[in-house]
């Protein structure tokens, strides 16, 4: 069976292309071809993988044991093909803490390189963003605590940059920073009335609110009303979402700054919902923070239910031209 792993709350499961099809799930032996073909497999995974087995899923816990499937490697070294699977059998371009645990898994099964530097490619079947996703992971150790410094790259801010072309955005201002409006989003809180849009291999949309008190509780995001609205807005037009403002679906964020370098977050993510923590959203949090000047280039921590993610932001003048993400990953028991 594959095992599990954990990064900061947020579970992934992990098996390998052969793997899947000694349970007769039939995965293309190429990650792009698996990506194009997802249809035909990618259901049958995550219900042999990621479901719980009859009789065992206990009270109160979600629909799912992870929190999706990562397939891979499909090579034997280095740089490394990969697909992120989530649960509703979609595929993300990209997830820190799925990385985290995909570059955990390596490490385990002792195929890393040496030096501790190597690259993930992401295989996706989205139109809006380019397959695969290169992702420079190296290996490190913070305060003792041995994790991976994952390499987000450059990120892109305003609607475009996420394919926001719903009827319900229109342009604010927070301070002297040009911002958004999302009314489905300003219709459900009266603090939630400014946002940013943030690319970071995947879009996301953040919400700022000015106190803590204005961030949803992560309970509240799994009930209902709120769950099916931000469902709505979250999820690609279909069957569970309307594409509004992105018909590719956005992965949602509130933030909230409460010191100089710290931020607190909550996560809701398109194709899974509420979720304990996500790499790439702190990327977007800590990112739309340096645009709407709440934080300065360097160390910035984001404090999510399922932990604390550090995000490394680098600036080249006055721009943001990096963001790196460190995570630590262990595998369940």
């Amino acid at each position: 069976m594959a095992p599990f792993y954990d990064a900061r709350g947020n579970i992934y499961a992990v098996i390998s292309p052969e793997a899947l099809r000694a349970l007769g799930v039939n995965v293309p032996a190429s990650a792009a071809d698996a990506a194009l073909s997802r249809l035909s497999w990618a259901p049958h995974a995550v219900a042999a993988i990621c479901d719980w087995p009859e009789g065992q899923r206990p009270a109160g816990s979600k629909a799912h044991r992870s929190d999706g499937l990562l397939v891979g490697p499909f090579q034997h070294a280095a740089p490394f093909d990969v697909l992120i699977v989530n649960t509703d059998a979609t595929l993300a371009e990209r997830s820190g803490n799925g990385l985290t645990i995909f570059s955990q898994s390596l490490t385990d099964l002792n195929r890393t390189p040496s030096e501790g530097s190597f690259t993930l490619h992401v295989h996706h079947d989205h139109d809006d963003s380019a397959s695969p996703a290169p992702t420079v992971v190296q290996a490190a150790t913070i305060e003792g605590i041995s994790g991976f410094w994952l390499d987000i790259g450059t990120p892109g801010f305003g609607p475009a940059a996420v394919g926001a072309n719903g009827p319900g955005v229109s342009d604010t201002v927070l301070g002297d920073t040009p911002l958004n409006r999302v009314e489905r989003l300003a219709g459900l809180h009266p603090q939630w009335q400014t946002s940013a849009f943030v690319r970071v291999g995947n879009p996301h949309c953040v919400t700022l609110v000015s106190d803590v008190a204005a961030l949803p509780d992560f309970e509240q995001l799994h009930e209902n009303p709120l769950n099916d609205a931000l469902t709505r807005i979250a999820f690609a037009a279909g069957e569970f979402g309307e594409g509004d403002p992105c018909p590719a679906g956005i992965n949602l964020q509130w933030a909230a700054r409460v010191a100089p370098t710290r931020i607190m977050a909550r996560v809701f993510e398109r194709g899974e919902g509420p979720t304990a923590s996500s790499g790439t959203s702190a990327s977007a949090v800590a990112s739309a923070a340096w645009l709407s000047g709440w934080v300065q280039a360097g160390l910035v921590d984001v404090v999510m239910p399922g932990g604390t993610a550090p995000v490394r932001l680098i600036e080249q003048e006055g721009r943001l031209q990096q963001v790196q993400l460190f995570g630590t990953a262990h595998r369940q028991r």
